[in-house]
C-alpha cells in the first residue's frame, strides 16, 4: 500500500504547493517578475534536460523525476502567462455585447500566443519522451494540457466559479471573456470522459502483476487526472475552494497594503 500512498502523497503536494507558489510569486511587485521569468526559464531548461535523461529509465526514481520536470516545465508557462509575457495579441475588454463567433475570435485573441507556445512545449516533450521507455514526463505533460484546455473552454461557455481572484491586476481583462452561469452543456462530458479515463489508469496501478515501476508511473499520473477532475468540480459547487491557496495570494495582499497605507509624517 505505501507504494501506491507516497506518489498519490507527492503528486497531491507538487499539485497544492506548485500552485500556490506560483500565485505568490505574481503576486510580489512588477519589478520582481523578470527575476521570477528568467528563474523559471533556467528551471525549465533543465527539466528538458531531466526528460532526456530519464526517458530510457524505467524505474521509480525515473517515474517520479520525469513528472516532476514535466510540472516545471507546465510551471514556466503559467509563469509566463500568468506575468503576462506571453499571452496574446488582444489585452483589452471584451466589446460590449459581443456574442458568437466574434465573441470567440476576440478571446482566441487574448491568448494566442500562450496557445501556441503550449503546442511547442508539448511537440517538444513529445519528442523527448514521447516514444521512451519512461513516458511519465509526456503523459503528464499531456493530462495538464488536455484538463486545462477543458477548463478554459468551460469558464468561457460558463460556470458558477470562475476564479477571477486569481487574476492579477494587468491581467483583469480576460474577466469580461468570461461567463458565469451554474453550468453549461459542456460540462457534464468534460468529467465524464475523464473519469472513465482515471478508474482505467488507477486499475493499472492496482493491478497484481504491476511493477514498482508501473505502480508509481500509474498513481502518479492517476492522481494528477483525479486533482484535475476536482478542478473542474469546483467550478460548479458553492464551496470555497480558494481557501486552499489563501497563503499564496499574501503578497498580493501585502502588496495592497502597502499601496493603501499613509505616509508617514517628516
Amino acid at each position: 500500500m505505501a507504494e501506491l500512498a507516497w506518489p498519490a502523497l507527492f503528486t497531491v503536494l507538487v499539485w497544492w504547493a506548485s500552485t500556490g507558489v506560483i500565485l505568490y510569486l505574481n503576486g510580489l511587485p512588477r519589478w520582481t517578475f523578470r527575476h521570477t521569468f528568467a528563474l523559471a526559464s533556467l528551471l525549465m531548461v533543465a527539466a528538458f534536460w531531466g526528460l532526456t535523461l530519464t526517458r530510457d529509465l524505467p524505474t521509480v526514481a525515473g517515474a517520479y523525476c520525469a513528472f516532476s520536470c514535466a510540472v516545471l516545465i507546465w510551471a514556466w508557462q503559467e509563469v509566463a502567462f500568468l506575468l503576462g509575457y506571453v499571452t496574446g495579441p488582444r489585452r483589452v475588454d471584451c466589446p460590449a455585447g459581443c456574442v458568437g463567433w466574434r465573441r470567440v475570435s476576440y478571446a482566441l485573441q487574448t491568448v494566442l500566443h500562450h496557445e501556441i507556445v503550449l503546442l511547442l512545449l508539448g511537440i517538444l516533450a513529445w519528442a523527448i519522451a514521447g516514444d521512451g521507455a519512461n513516458r511519465v514526463g509526456w503523459y503528464t505533460f499531456g493530462i495538464l494540457w488536455v484538463m486545462r484546455q477543458s477548463a478554459k473552454l468551460n469558464v468561457f461557455l460558463g460556470v458558477r466559479n470562475l476564479s477571477e481572484s486569481f487574476l492579477p491586476p494587468h491581467l483583469c481583462y480576460l474577466q469580461t471573456y468570461f461567463t458565469r452561469r451554474p453550468m453549461n452543456a459542456l460540462f457534464p462530458f468534460s468529467v465524464t470522459l475523464p473519469t472513465i479515463l482515471v478508474i482505467a489508469v488507477w486499475q493499472g496501478a492496482f493491478a497484481p502483476l504491476a511493477s514498482s515501476y508501473e505502480i508509481a508511473a500509474f498513481t502518479l499520473l492517476a492522481t494528477l487526472l483525479s486533482l484535475a477532475i476536482l478542478e473542474h468540480w469546483f467550478m460548479v459547487l458553492p464551496i470555497p475552494f480558494e481557501r486552499l491557496w489563501q497563503w499564496g495570494m499574501r503578497s498580493r495582499r501585502m502588496a495592497a497594503a502597502s499601496t493603501t497605507r499613509p505616509a508617514e509624517a517628516p
